[in-house]
């Protein structure tokens, strides 16, 4: 029988899909893979969702926050580099699959994918090969975030706080490296604890590193350069902001996209 496994990052495009996944096949689970960098209010949300789809729930995890990761890889992730999502995400579900899946070919594993992100559709079965993949979101007739909201308001659940401050996604405590200068704006004002929490851990590691390293980056001038959270407060808080690419909200990638 084939076994398909959901992706389920505790947002409600991955509750959509489990949903869609379970009305056309009997065999369903959920697999998160918790960062230790997430908002309380996400282990809420899974447990809920769970329970209201009548599906098992594997809560997997290395044990490490993305910062330990940092610290130990003696490495600041960015844009670029986002080493946390391979080693606390994609290295951690694998193993998980490998143990637990004996035959790959009889595996399907589901994203929540929409048509906003189809152009992710074409790398991601390669990186997961020799497992099958699949997006339910995209199934006709095609479905989208809206179509969650509905499914949540049927099940009586409430969306994941972060969703209601304005949040594209409710990973990592509502931030990631790969967020741009509009997403880290965005938390600055809406979840200032988690910004302040990001800043200092940031300016640990380059106090740890010795080395001039950020997660953003200035690339006003012509010329791409650091541009460390503190920093980029500073320029927030005084309004000075013409340098700065605030139409940039970046985007989490964690199960779906290589380094």
């Amino acid at each position: 029988m084939q076994k398909h496994v959901v992706m389920f990052s505790g947002g409600k495009a991955s509750f959509l899909a489990a949903a869609l996944a379970k009305e056309r096949y009997d065999d369903v689970l959920l697999l998160f893979t918790d960062t230790k960098t997430e908002d309380e209010d996400l282990y809420r949300f899974l447990y809920e969702a769970s329970d209201a789809l009548d599906l098992p729930l594997e809560h997997i995890a290395d044990g490490r926050d993305i910062w330990q990761v940092f610290k130990d890889s003696r490495f600041l992730g960015n844009n670029r580099v986002p080493l946390c999502s391979r080693i606390l995400k994609q290295e951690i579900s694998r193993r998980w699959l490998d143990a637990h899946c004996e035959s790959p070919e009889e595996t399907t594993i589901h994203f929540g994918i929409d048509w906003t992100e189809i152009h992710r559709t074409e790398r991601i079965p390669k990186h997961w090969t020799p497992y099958q993949v699949d997006f339910p979101l995209l199934w006709e007739p095609l479905s989208d975030k809206e179509d969650a909201d509905m499914l949540l308001a049927r099940y009586g659940i409430k969306q994941p706080r972060l969703y209601d401050l304005g949040a594209p996604h409710n990973n990592c405590g509502g931030l990631c490296v790969r967020a741009g200068h509009g997403h880290f704006k965005w938390a600055l004002k809406a979840i200032p604890d988690t910004f302040a929490e990001w800043e200092q851990k940031e300016e640990e590691m380059r106090q740890e590193l010795g080395a001039n390293v950020a997660i953003l980056r200035d690339r006003s001038g012509g010329e791409s350069k650091p541009i460390t959270l503190k920093q980029f407060r500073g320029k927030i808080e005084a309004e000075d902001t013409g340098q700065l690419d605030l139409f940039d909200w970046g985007g989490c990638g964690c199960m779906i996209d290589d380094e």
